[in-house]
């Protein structure tokens, strides 16, 4: 699986950096990654939604450190390429706060992942 198309829209927040579409092979697409400028340097976080109980599950992931790694370099060089752009003026414009993707509604009932049968 190659990572065909890596898209930012920068965001300037403490940390939130900036949100992430990924398109697999042409065919398919991830919406809804994050950079965000954690404790120990920038760390890409996958598409997630609120639980009822507060807690966040990743709504897409990766299911071996492999891909993981894959992804993560691919987006955080072009994070860097695309701080590059805006810095010599040729960069994408900021999404503004009121363009800000709207945080995904949980569904009523969802399966626990302990609950799925592979």
């Amino acid at each position: 699986m190659e990572i065909t198309e890596v898209r930012i829209t920068l965001r300037d927040e403490a940390k939130l950096k900036a949100f992430v579409n990924v398109t697999f092979d042409n065919s398919f697409v991830i919406r809804g990654l994050k950079v965000i400028n954690g404790t120990k340097g920038y760390f890409v976080s996958m598409p997630s939604r609120k639980r009822q109980n507060g807690t966040h599950q990743d709504i897409a992931h990766p299911i071996n450190n492999e891909m993981r790694r894959m992804i993560e370099d691919k987006v955080l060089a072009a994070y860097e390429n695309e701080l590059k752009n805006k810095e010599a003026g040729g960069g994408t414009e900021e999404m503004p706060p009121e363009e800000t993707p709207p945080e995904e509604t949980p569904p009523e009932e969802t399966p626990e992942d302990s609950d799925i049968i592979e």
